[in-house]
C-alpha cells in the first residue's frame, strides 16, 4: 500500500492522465475496498481464514504488478477496484485471524500486529523514496512477487486458524465464544463511530501534516518528516501498546492516549512553529497507536461480521475526513480545521469506557 501511494505520481504520468481522473481511481479503490470489506466479513469463518488470507494477499500483489503495468484510465480503473477489493478482504481476514491469535495466546497482542503494518508502510515509503529514480513498473512487480512469495510461505502456518476453537480458559483476554453475546448493536456501532474518527484524524495526518508544515514555512523535506515522524511515534506506540494494556486495561490505555493526541496536536496547532508542530503530529501519532487496536478487539466478540463491520465504518472516516478538513480550510484556516481531529480525540477519550469496558451480567 506504501509503495502504491508513494509511486501515484509516476502512475499518473505513465497512464496520461488529469488529476481528477486519478481521484476516479482511488475512488475505484475505495470502493473496491468497501465491497471487499463487506464480503470478507460474510465469509470470514474460522475455516476459510487461511483460504482468504491466501488469495486475498495473492490478489493484493497481482493487482500492485497489474496497476504497475496501467497504461489507461480504464485500466486503471479495472485494476484499482479489484486492487481495493482484495485488500478489503486482506483486512477483515487478518483483524479476524488477529482475535483468534489473541485468544490464543491469553494476552494482549493486537497492538503489536498492527505494529507490523506500520513497520511495513514505513518500510515501503522508504523503499519508494530510494528507488524514485527508476521505474514503478518494475518497483510494483518485484514489490509484488515478494509479497505474493510471502503469502505462498506463509500458507502453512494460517492453515492453523481453522482447528476447532480450544475449550475457555481463563485469561486477561476472554475467549470470542465466552465473548461473542455481550456485543449489543449499538456498543458495536460506538466502535464504529470511534474507529471513524480515528481514522479521521489518520487521514488527516496522512494528506496534510506535509501541507500545515509547509504553510508555516518549512522546507520540502522537512515537511515530509511531519508524517514520518506521525508514523514512527505511531509504530513506538503500538509496539509498546500490548504491555501497556495488559498492565492497565484497554480503558486506561486508549483513554490516555486519546487525551495526549489530542492536547499534542493542539499544542502543535497554536504553537506556529515548526518545531511544535512536528512534536505535535508526533504526540497525535503516539496518542492514537493503541485506539484502533482496541477497537478491533473489542469488535473481534462479536465475530467477523462485527470486525468488518466496525473496518467499514471506520474507513469512511479515513476516506471522508481529509476532503472534510479540506472543505473546512477554504472556509476557515488549515490549523483551525486541523482542530476537528484534536475534538474528536477528545470524544474518543470521553467514550472510550462505554465502547470498551466488559458489559457486567
Amino acid at each position: 500500500m506504501a509503495v502504491w501511494g508513494a509511486r501515484m505520481p509516476a502512475v499518473q504520468s505513465a497512464a496520461e492522465v488529469s488529476t481528477a481522473a486519478l481521484a476516479l481511481v482511488l475512488l475505484a479503490a475505495a470502493l473496491g475496498m468497501v465491497a471487499g470489506l463487506k464480503t470478507g466479513g460474510r465469509l470470514a469463518h474460522p475455516a476459510r481464514l487461511p483460504a482468504l488470507l491466501a488469495f486475498g494477499a495473492l490478489g493484493l500483489a497481482a493487482c500492485l504488478a497489474v496497476l504497475g503495468a496501467c497504461r489507461s484510465l480504464e485500466s486503471l480503473l479495472a485494476a484499482g477496484f479489484v486492487f481495493g477489493v482484495a485488500h478489503g478482504v486482506v483486512d477483515v481476514a487478518a483483524n479476524a485471524a488477529a482475535v483468534r491469535c489473541q485468544d490464543a495466546h491469553g494476552r494482549p497482542i493486537m497492538a503489536g500486529l498492527h505494529a507490523a503494518y506500520s513497520l511495513g508502510a514505513l518500510a515501503g515509503a522508504v523503499l519508494a523514496a530510494i528507488t524514485a529514480h527508476s521505474s514503478h513498473t518494475v518497483l510494483f512487480a518485484a514489490v509484488g512477487a515478494g509479497a505474493a512469495a510471502a503469502a505462498s510461505a506463509a500458507t502453512r502456518l494460517t492453515r492453523t486458524l481453522a482447528s476447532p476453537e480450544p475449550e475457555p480458559v481463563h485469561h486477561p483476554v476472554a475467549s470470542v465464544r465466552d465473548r461473542r453475546e455481550s456485543l449489543s448493536r449499538p456498543r458495536l456501532w460506538l466502535l464504529g463511530a470511534l474507529a471513524a474518527a480515528t481514522l479521521l484524524g489518520e487521514g488527516a495526518a496522512a494528506d496534510w501534516a506535509s501541507v500545515h508544515l509547509h504553510d508555516l514555512g518549512a522546507t520540502a523535506a522537512t515537511s515530509a518528516a511531519a508524517y514520518a515522524a506521525y508514523s514512527a511515534a505511531m509504530a513506538t506506540g503500538r509496539l509498546a501498546g500490548d504491555r501497556l494494556t495488559a498492565r492497565f486495561g484497554a480503558v486506561a490505555v486508549v483513554r490516555t492516549g486519546a487525551a495526549l493526541a489530542a492536547l499534542g496536536l493542539t499544542a502543535g496547532l497554536a504553537g506556529a512553529t515548526i518545531t511544535f508542530a512536528l512534536l505535535g503530529w508526533a504526540a497525535f501519532g503516539l496518542g492514537l497507536s493503541v485506539t484502533i487496536p482496541s477497537l478491533i478487539t473489542a469488535a473481534g466478540t462479536g465475530g467477523p461480521g462485527a470486525v468488518a463491520t466496525v473496518a467499514v465504518t471506520g474507513y469512511v472516516g479515513l476516506l471522508t475526513g481529509p476532503a472534510l478538513i479540506g472543505a473546512l480550510a477554504t472556509l476557515i484556516t488549515l490549523p483551525h480545521a486541523l482542530l476537528l481531529p484534536a475534538l474528536l480525540a477528545v470524544a474518543v477519550a470521553a467514550l472510550a469506557p462505554k465502547a470498551l469496558e466488559k458489559p457486567t451480567p
